[in-house]
C-alpha cells in the first residue's frame, strides 16, 4: 500500500499515453497479490499423518507460518513428534495440528485459532522438558499472541474434554456461536469446540475440570498454583491400545492403566544389565557346582550323613535345582524366558509358555523347598542338643519332614500358577512370582521367607544354646573326675591321664561341631536375612519407581519432570520424589544371596572325611573294573567275586 501511495502522483502528472497505460498495469500487478489473499480459504482435506483424526478433518493454506502446502507444513510439524509420542502434554498433538493445519469451516470464513489456555497447558507440560535437552519453546508459538478464552473480539477452540453433557460429534454450544465438528470414522480425539459458550462444571474452566479428574492426568493451568504430574503411558514403557490384546485393561504401571513394563528394565543402562547377567551366571554355576558336589558326595557314602546332618543334603539338592533355572535362563536368553512373543513387554499373568513355566518352578518351588529344609535341619539339631535325641530316634520321623518340605512348596506354586501370578523379570530375565504385582510379592515371597526365616532361627538358637549347657556339664564332669583321681592316689598319674583324657576328647569333639554349627548359622542365615531386606526394599519403594516413569520426564540424567516444578504452589506437592529409582547394588546383592546359600551349605563336607569317601569310591570302581575284566565267561560271579556291600537306603 505504501508503494501504492507513491506511485499515484505519478498518475496525475500530465505525461505521455504510454506512461500512464505502464503505470496502471504496475498497480494492476501489485495489487493482484492482495487480491487473491483476501479470498477465503478453500477448506482442503487434512493429509499430514500427526493431524488426521485430530478432531477435524479440513484445513487451508496458507498457514499463519506461511506454509503454502501441506507437504511443508508437515515437514515442520513432524519435528516434534517425539514430544507427542512421550505423551509430555496431552494438548500437544491439538495445539501444534492447530496452528499447522487451522481448522477451516464452511460457514465461518474467519480465523478460528487454539486458545492461550491450550497453548499455555502444552507448554507448561513440555518445555521444562525441552529445556532439559537445550531447545526453548519456539517464539513463534508464544501463548500471549493466541486469543483468551471467553473473549468477545475473536473466538477460539480447545478440547471438549466434557464428555458427560454432550456425546462425541454433538460438541456443546452449537446454536449459540458453537463450531461444530465434522465426524469421521477415524476420529479418536476429543471433540473441538468453539469455547466463547460458558464453561460447564459449576463455572470451572476446562483444564481445570479435567485437572481434577482426569483419571491421573494433571496440569498446570495458566501459572496457577494447582499442580500435578502429567502421568502418562511413556516410552520406553509399552502401551496397551488393542482391545483384543490379552493383558488389555488387565496391567498398569503407576496406576496408569494399560501400561506395561518393557522387556528389560527401563531403570538399567547396556551395561548394567551386562553385567547383571554375567554376576547371575557366575554365581549361579559355582552354586551348581558347589551342590552338585555335596549330593555326589552322599550318594557314594550315605551313611556317612545321618540325622541331624542329613537335611543339608537336601538342601544342597533344592539349591542345586534351583540355580539350575538361572542356568536355563543363561543358555536360552532373558528374552526367551522372561518376555511376550514379540519381545516388546515382560510376561504378565502367565501360566506359559512352558520355558517360563519350567524355570518358575526350578526357581520358585526349589527355593521355597530349600528354606523348609533349614527350618527342618534347625528342628532336628533342636532335638538333638536339646531334648537329647539319637539319630535313629530323630530319623524315625524322616516321613514326615519329606512330607512337610514337599508339600508346602508344591501348595505355593500350585497356587500361584492357579491365580497366573507367575510373571517375568525384567533383570535377571526369569519368571518367579511377584515382580510386577506387590500383592503376589508380599503373599508368595515375602510372607513365606519370613516365616521360615524366624522360625529357623528360633530352632537353630534354642539348638546352640542346648548345646552350650551340655558343654559345660561336661567340663564340670570332667573337673570332678579329676578332682576324685587325685584324692585317691596322686602316685597313680598314669590312670589319672587315662580317666581325663576320654572327658576331654568329649569336650573337644563337642566344641568342634558347635564351631561348625556357628559357622553355618551365620553363613546361613545371614543371606537368608539379606534377602528378605532386599524384598521389603523393592514392594517399600516401587510404587515411586513406576511414578518416575509414568509421571517423570523419563529415567535418563537426573530424572525429570513433564511439569515444571517452579509453576506449583509452595505446599506440598503430587510430583513423586525426584529421580527416584532403584539402587543397581541391591538388586545384585539380591540374586547373590538366593545363590550363595548353596555354596555355604556345601562347606559342610569340606573335610578329610569327603576325600576318604571319594578315594574309597574310586578304589571300589577300579576294584569293579578289574573284578569285570578278569571274571570268567561261564559260572563267574557264583563264587567269591568282590563287590561292595550294598547299604540298605533307609530312613532318608
Amino acid at each position: 500500500m505504501l508503494l501504492l501511495l507513491l506511485l499515484l502522483p505519478l498518475l496525475e502528472m500530465k505525461t505521455t499515453t504510454t506512461m500512464k497505460t505502464t503505470m496502471k498495469m504496475l498497480l494492476l500487478l501489485i495489487c493482484a497479490p492482495s487480491t487473491s489473499l483476501a479470498r477465503d480459504p478453500v477448506c482442503q482435506e487434512i493429509t499430514v499423518p500427526m493431524c488426521r483424526g485430530i478432531g477435524y478433518n479440513h484445513t487451508y493454506m496458507p498457514n499463519d507460518f506461511r506454509h503454502d502446502s501441506q507437504e511443508e507444513a508437515g515437514l515442520e510439524v513432524h519435528q516434534f513428534w517425539p514430544l507427542v509420542e512421550i505423551h509430555c502434554s496431552p494438548d500437544l498433538r491439538f495445539f501444534l495440528c492447530s496452528m499447522y493445519t487451522p481448522i477451516c469451516l464452511e460457514d465461518y470464513k474467519q480465523p478460528l485459532p487454539p486458545c492461550r489456555s491450550v497453548c499455555e497447558r502444552a507448554r507448561a507440560g513440555c518445555a521444562p522438558l525441552m529445556r532439559q535437552y537445550g531447545f526453548a519453546w519456539p517464539d513463534r508459538m508464544r501463548c500471549d499472541r493466541l486469543p483468551e478464552q471467553g473473549s468477545a473480539d475473536s473466538l477460539c477452540m480447545d478440547h471438549n474434554r466434557n464428555d458427560a453433557g454432550h456425546p462425541p460429534g454433538a460438541p456443546a454450544g452449537q446454536g449459540d456461536g458453537g463450531i461444530p465438528s465434522s465426524s469421521s470414522d477415524d476420529e479418536d480425539e476429543d471433540d473441538v469446540t468453539d469455547r466463547q459458550v460458558p464453561p460447564r462444571d459449576g463455572g470451572r474452566q476446562p483444564g481445570a475440570a479435567a485437572a481434577a479428574g482426569g483419571g491421573g492426568r494433571g496440569r498446570v493451568i495458566g501459572g496457577s498454583a494447582e499442580c500435578e504430574p502429567i502421568c502418562g503411558c511413556r516410552a520406553p514403557l509399552v502401551r496397551i491400545s488393542n482391545p483384543r490384546h490379552v493383558l488389555y485393561d488387565r496391567v498398569r504401571t503407576g496406576q496408569v492403566r494399560n501400561c506395561a513394563t518393557p522387556c528389560h528394565s527401563p531403570f538399567l543402562g547396556r551395561e548394567q544389565r551386562t553385567f547383571a547377567s554375567f554376576w547371575i551366571g557366575l554365581w549361579s554355576s559355582l552354586c551348581f557346582a558347589a551342590t552338585f558336589a555335596t549330593v555326589s558326595t552322599f550318594l557314594i557314602d550315605m551313611e556317612r550323613f545321618k540325622y541331624p546332618e542329613r537335611p543339608i543334603i537336601f538342601l544342597s539338592l533344592c539349591c542345586m535345582l534351583a540355580s539350575l533355572g538361572y542356568i536355563v535362563r543363561m543358555v536360552a536368553g532373558h528374552e526367551a524366558v522372561a518376555c511376550s512373543a514379540d519381545w516388546h513387554h515382560v510376561l504378565y499373568a502367565s501360566s506359559g509358555p512352558a520355558l517360563c513355566t519350567a524355570v518358575f518352578l526350578l526357581t520358585y518351588f526349589f527355593g521355597m523347598a530349600g528354606c523348609v529344609w533349614w527350618v527342618i535341619l534347625s528342628l532336628t539339631w533342636f532335638m538333638a542338643a536339646g531334648l537329647k535325641w539319637g539319630s535313629e530316634a530323630i530319623a524315625g520321623y524322616s516321613q514326615y519332614y519329606h512330607l512337610a518340605a514337599w508339600l508346602l512348596p508344591s501348595i505355593k506354586a500350585i497356587a500361584a500358577l492357579a491365580m497366573n501370578a507367575v510373571d517375568g523379570d525384567p533383570v535377571a530375565g526369569i519368571c518367579s512370582v511377584g515382580n510386577q504385582s506387590l500383592d503376589n510379592l508380599r503373599g508368595f515371597v515375602l510372607a513365606p521367607l519370613v516365616a521360615y526365616l524366624l522360625v529357623g532361627t528360633a530352632f537353630l538358637l534354642a539348638g546352640l544354646v542346648a548345646l552350650f549347657r551340655i558343654r559345660n556339664a561336661i567340663k564340670q564332669q570332667q573337673q570332678q573326675m579329676q578332682q576324685q583321681v587325685q584324692q585317691l592316689m596322686q602316685q597313680q598319674q598314669q590312670l589319672m591321664q587315662s580317666s581325663a583324657n576320654p572327658g576331654g576328647a568329649k569336650t573337644e569333639k563337642l566344641e568342634r561341631l558347635m564351631v561348625r554349627i556357628g559357622v553355618f548359622a551365620v553363613l546361613y542365615t545371614v543371606p537368608a536375612a539379606v534377602a528378605v531386606v532386599c524384598h521389603l526394599y523393592e514392594q517399600q519403594h516401587r510404587d515411586s519407581w513406576e511414578r518416575t516413569l509414568v509421571c517423570g520426564g523419563g529415567v535418563g540424567g537426573d530424572g525429570g519432570f513433564s511439569v515444571d516444578p517452579s509453576a506449583c504452589g509452595p505446599g506440598p506437592g503430587h510430583l513423586p520424589e525426584p529421580g527416584a529409582r532403584p539402587d543397581f547394588a541391591v538388586f545384585m546383592l539380591k540374586y547373590f544371596v538366593c545363590l550363595v546359600g548353596g555354596i555355604t551349605s556345601g562347606a559342610w563336607i569340606w573335610s578329610g572325611k569327603t576325600a576318604g569317601s571319594w578315594k574309597r569310591f574310586y578304589k571300589r570302581c577300579r576294584a569293579w573294573r578289574a573284578g569285570k575284566r578278569h571274571r570268567s565267561p561261564i559260572g563267574a560271579g557264583r563264587g567269591s567275586g568282590s563287590y561292595p556291600k550294598q547299604l540298605p537306603f533307609s530312613h532318608v
